[in-house]
């Protein structure tokens, strides 16, 4: 039994043209990638639109919603909005081939098409490399300000060289 079958979009019955699909992406969706994720309590709605050619379909997933993240800065959990669109050319070929990110190659004897992977990946991706709760305090901004590197100006960096270097400058010229 294949465990993200429930994320297989059976087009081989499907007339020509457009269809909508719609799915559910929650904490058991990213538990079947049995990898650790930056978020928890994932609500996320994916409208996926199928248009179907005789040769090969186009693929939009645009997704919705909110994943909880924890502030890098104050550790409290906040809810961070996640949108995304992507579009995907799917056509049929020998073998199955995604090295190229716009355009994947299934094999001609498939019958549906499964969307786990860019589900996975396209809520994975969004996700901020900097995690800063909207709603910091100003205790909280003044502390970051506080501890936070000033900009030095160019003569103050150039007093604070030790001057048996100053010798070196001449090298360049």
């Amino acid at each position: 039994m294949d465990k993200f079958r429930n994320y297989d979009i059976a087009f081989s019955g499907l007339k020509d043209g457009k269809h909508n699909f719609r799915f559910e992406v929650n904490q058991a969706f990213f538990n079947l990638f049995e990898t650790e994720q930056e978020f928890s309590n994932p609500k996320i709605t994916a409208d996926v639109l199928l248009n179907k050619h005789s040769t090969f379909l186009e693929i939009e997933i645009n997704v919705a919603g909110t994943i909880q993240l924890v502030c890098d800065i104050t550790t409290s959990e906040f809810d961070y909005p996640i949108e995304n669109q992507i579009k995907v050319l799917v056509k049929f070929g020998e073998i199955y081939d995604d090295s190229d990110v716009d355009v994947i190659v299934i094999p001609h004897k498939d019958n549906a098409f499964n969307i786990a992977q860019l589900l996975y990946e396209d809520v994975v991706l969004t996700v901020p490399m900097k995690k800063v709760s909207p709603k910091l305090s100003k205790e909280d901004i003044a502390l970051l300000e506080k501890f936070s590197p000033n900009e030095e100006t160019e003569t103050e960096k150039e007093e604070d060289i030790d001057p048996r270097w100053n010798a070196l400058k001449n090298l360049k010229k």
